[in-house]
């Protein structure tokens, strides 16, 4: 099978929920994938659990938001580079990257301090994928076409 390059870091869409490009940092290290969110709130419509929360989608920039609504699917303990362990909200969404599109699960939580607004970790990655680590944004920014 040949495997896709990608850069330490990369654009990649979530249209799901209606981020259209969004800078990641690749990370086979981790092995979930990490959204920053804020203003998060838990509740449930028609029996399903859900999530409502807010972004900043574009990196230095704090002034935009984009609100979203996601299927709420599991709550994970996660540990973080520094070693902190914290419940984490789990979503499923589509990733659009270098061609592909696929189900992830993504963590939501708060990486106010973190440079990138969105980790991919290898677990997303499903072995498709090598890691460049001396390049960045090899892919471009994604193209998206609409599935619905």
């Amino acid at each position: 099978m040949n495997k896709v390059m990608l850069g330490w870091r990369e654009w990649v869409a979530l249209p799901d929920l209606g981020i259209q490009a969004i800078k990641a940092k690749i990370d086979s290290g981790a092995r979930s994938s990490a959204l920053h969110t804020f203003d998060l709130e838990r509740f449930s419509e028609d029996g399903v659990q859900k999530v409502r929360f807010a972004i900043h989608p574009f990196q230095h920039d704090n002034i935009r938001v984009k609100y979203c609504i996601a299927n709420l699917i599991d709550e994970r303990n996660v540990t973080d580079s520094g070693g902190h362990t914290e419940l984490r909200p789990v979503i499923s969404t589509t990733l659009f990257l270098g061609g592909i599109h696929r189900t992830i699960e993504m963590t939501l939580c708060n990486r106010e301090t973190m440079k990138f607004r969105m980790l991919l970790g290898r677990t997303a990655m499903h072995g498709q994928f090598t890691i460049d680590p001396e390049h960045a944004y090899l892919l471009g920014k994604p193209q998206i076409i609409s599935q619905k």
